[in-house]
């Protein structure tokens, strides 16, 4: 199975977590980190940092490395090993870009119904602080007019990564 490495990037300054409404490409229509695929010569920090500035207009100043979290497709042959960031401060303004709306939610009011199936799961973990590695199997990608549907999952704490 080919995998690709990709970055998942949340900002979160209790009690508030930014998010992006993806308005293009993979997982259109769904709330979201900032992050996307890791480019060749470039490093999984460097990647993160690079795609925040892309969608959201920031510049990272601390980043932690919190989770990663293989995500697959029934009858896909590719499977993305998402490397997911913790990050409490930045310089700049959060803004709109062509792929991503950012909006600061509450952490008891986040928009898990216009998200990943997978997102409820490992986002008390996040939110904790805690680390974390697990694997999910999809039907398909989820889109603004559907919701993927887990077949498989695997999600445990861990002390490092």
């Amino acid at each position: 199975m080919k995998r690709l490495q990709t970055t998942v990037c949340i900002v979160h300054q209790s009690p508030k977590v930014l998010l992006g409404m993806k308005k293009r490409g993979f997982g259109v229509g769904r709330w979201n980190g900032f992050g996307g695929k890791v480019e060749e010569g470039e490093t999984i920090a460097e990647a993160v940092k690079r795609e925040i500035m892309e969608e959201a207009g920031i510049e990272i100043l601390d980043l932690e490395k919190i989770g990663i979290i293989s995500f697959e497709f029934k009858n896909d042959a590719q499977a993305l090993d998402a490397h997911f960031f913790k990050v409490k401060n930045f310089k700049g303004e959060p803004k709109e870009s062509e792929e991503m709306k950012p909006e600061w939610f509450s952490e008891n009011e986040i928009p898990f119904d216009q998200m990943w199936p997978d997102d409820k799961l490992w986002m008390p973990m996040f939110l904790a602080g805690k680390k974390f590695k697990g694997r999910f199997l999809f039907d398909k990608p989820s889109t603004k007019e559907e919701v993927s549907i887990i077949l498989e999952e695997k999600l445990e704490e861990v002390i490092e990564l």
